[in-house]
């Protein structure tokens, strides 16, 4: 699928089609049905037409043919089974094809995910996944399984009733299709200019950059009511709420005048019929013009239905079009490329040779980065936020590609060896830490998944965090977030460390692992650390500069760049950057509230 969105996107019925993959048959199926119960659903009009004939003929004096008006009787009943009959014929099609659908396109998603930059995850938000996979996708199934048919049967029924509609009466036929021109003219000048799409895409767009920042709000409204503070204090969610008010609400006034007056047309297109009708009868006040014109008032009203039916489905497919849109962008991503023929590596010295990279929007977020991590020593990097520490360590294991230069570990490329080999040789520690909604054990164990209960539990002893694992109501059974079983950051951030040392790979990536950790935490943390990191090649990134003096190597990365490198004592003698950086960590360390009779 990925190499047809290559020829360019697609939207609308061919787009759809190529979704549907295996399940087209029963969607050619379910359409060819909805059109057939859409011309059965006329069928009953027409008998209603003949029976209004007799009737009006038998008041004017023309004999009452009672077996034909049974026989139209059954001709309108029959229709109507018909009708039921194979629009739901269409519904059970429709509904296989979008239940299938639905697997495909999911198990094809998450395949998608799972191979694309681990970096596109920390830059997308889990927000506005988690919109694409629960919301875009399921809407492409609801429109399949319920629209697509309506839709089917919406742009055949119209054609049907104007056919109908000068079939038995042309006079009256071309009042009501006057009336209907009018009502499509006052649709599509909103729906026809152009703009209409474009303002819905900005409408996804809009609700999926809301949907990620609420996640990010909700995550983080501890904080937010510890501090009394309100949604406007969270700038991003506060920001994208009025962006999305910005767009959705002009959208939503654009359409006011135009659509309200198009369904009142659709509504009351009788109206139309009435002065024709007085004119007529007037002029040739006969059986058949009365029928005629009884019968066009009463068909005007199940014409304007269709109508109706018809903008509903015209709307649908635009919506159904803006979810497919954004869903094909995560599927346009990149996956990462994967050599045919991938190197191993049996060393585990870290290498960056003159590397530079971009986030995609013009500015180096690296420049020239060259530093060796030797095997089996701690490096650590620090410098002011927004340095590029975090960057350096999510090229490590590939989260994205370098721009310029070369990551290598053991001397080989990162881009040669297999991304599965790569991800089994290092292990990380950021500062966000995600627990699934699984036991304790089993959250532990994702380290490792062939690790034996004893293995689990000797880690969780390593990282310190045994002894609260055990106080929880099932211990290492208990289902995190359920019982009242909530993690502190500072044991959550342990239960990572346990799940890193299960792993046991060579290296290991610690990424502002004890950020915003309290000093008892911080202990037990360190304790875990000492343990993680025996043996291995370690890059850590901290701000806290008291847990880098041991390194074996300290790098200074100041606006993407390496100012300097050495250990603590030979950049306090350089009296450079890192000098003062820890001159102003040791100030504001000794740091004590003044106290009124009291000194510092």
């Amino acid at each position: 699928m990925s190499e047809k969105k290559a020829e360019g996107p697609k939207t609308g019925f061919s787009r759809l089609m190529e979704l549907a993959m295996t399940k087209k048959p029963l969607i050619l199926s379910a359409m060819v049905l909805s059109v057939l119960a859409s011309v059965a659903s006329f069928v009953p009009y027409m008998s209603i037409y003949f029976i209004i004939r007799q009737v009006i003929g038998a008041v004017a004096g023309t004999p009452f043919d009672r077996d034909a008006a049974i026989s139209y009787g059954v001709m309108a009943i029959l229709g109507t089974l018909g009708q039921i009959v194979l629009y739901f014929a269409a519904l059970m099609c429709s509904h296989l094809a979008a239940f299938g659908t639905l697997y495909q396109l999911k198990v094809e998603f998450a395949t998608h995910l799972a191979k694309v930059p681990l970096g596109f995850h920390v830059l997308a938000g889990s927000g506005k996944l988690r919109k694409v996979m629960d919301e875009n996708i399921e809407k492409i199934e609801g429109f399949i399984a319920h629209q697509l048919p309506d839709m089917t049967a919406a742009m055949v029924s119209p054609v049907v009733a104007l056919i109908l509609l000068f079939v038995f009466d042309w006079r009256f036929g071309l009042a009501v299709t006057f009336g209907l021109a009018i009502a499509v003219y006052m649709y599509i000048s909103v729906y026809g200019n152009g703009s209409a799409r474009e303002k819905m895409n900005q409408y996804q767009n809009a609700l999926e950059d809301m949907n990620n920042a609420s996640v990010e709000y909700i995550r983080g409204i501890s904080v937010v009511k510890a501090f009394k503070q309100t949604v406007f204090s969270f700038r991003r969610l506060y920001a994208t709420i009025k962006s999305y008010t910005e767009v959705i609400i002009p959208y939503t006034l654009g359409w006011e005048k135009s659509y309200s007056a198009a369904m009142a047309i659709v509504n009351n297109l009788y109206i139309f019929v009435l002065p024709v009708a007085a004119l007529v009868t007037m002029l040739n006040p006969s059986a058949e013009n009365a029928s005629n014109a009884l019968f066009y008032i009463i068909f005007a009203q199940a014409v304007g239905g269709v109508l109706v039916k018809a903008i509903y489905a015209n709307g649908a497919m635009m919506q159904v079009d803006s979810h497919v849109a954004g869903m094909d962008a995560i599927l346009a991503e990149k996956r990462i490329p994967v050599t045919s023929s991938p190197k191993s590596s049996n060393d585990c010295d870290i290498e960056l040779s003159e590397v530079s990279f971009s986030y995609g929007k013009g500015v180096e977020a690296l420049s020239g980065i060259s530093f060796v991590a030797p095997q089996g020593k701690v490096t650590a990097l620090v410098g002011p936020s927004g340095g590029g520490k975090s960057t350096i360590a999510h090229l490590i294991p590939r989260f994205f590609d370098v721009t310029k230069g070369a990551v290598a570990i053991g001397g080989v490329d990162i881009r040669e060896m297999d991304p599965h080999k790569l991800m089994d040789m290092v292990s990380f520690v950021f500062q966000d830490v995600f627990l699934f909604k699984q036991s304790v054990m089993e959250n532990i164990r994702m380290g490792n998944p062939s690790a034996s209960d004893e293995d689990v539990i000797k880690a969780a002893k390593d990282a310190q965090c045994h002894e609260f694992i055990e106080k929880l109501p099932e211990g290492y059974k208990t289902v995190i977030g359920t019982k009242g079983a909530h993690l502190s950051g500072g044991e959550r951030q342990r239960v990572a460390i346990a799940r890193a040392i299960v792993k046991n790979c060579p290296i290991v990536v610690l990424d502002e692992a004890t950020a915003f950790s309290d000093p008892e935490n911080e202990h037990l943390i360190q304790k875990a650390f000492e343990r993680l990191m025996q043996g291995k090649t370690v890059v850590m990134i901290a701000h806290r500069l008291s847990t880098v003096v041991g390194a074996d190597k300290i790098i200074v990365v100041d606006s993407g760049t390496i100012v300097e490198q050495g250990t603590h004592e030979e950049l306090l003698k350089k009296r450079g950057k890192y000098a003062q950086m820890w001159e102003a960590y040791t100030k504001t360390a000794s740091w004590r509230m003044g106290v009124k009779g009291a000194t510092a």
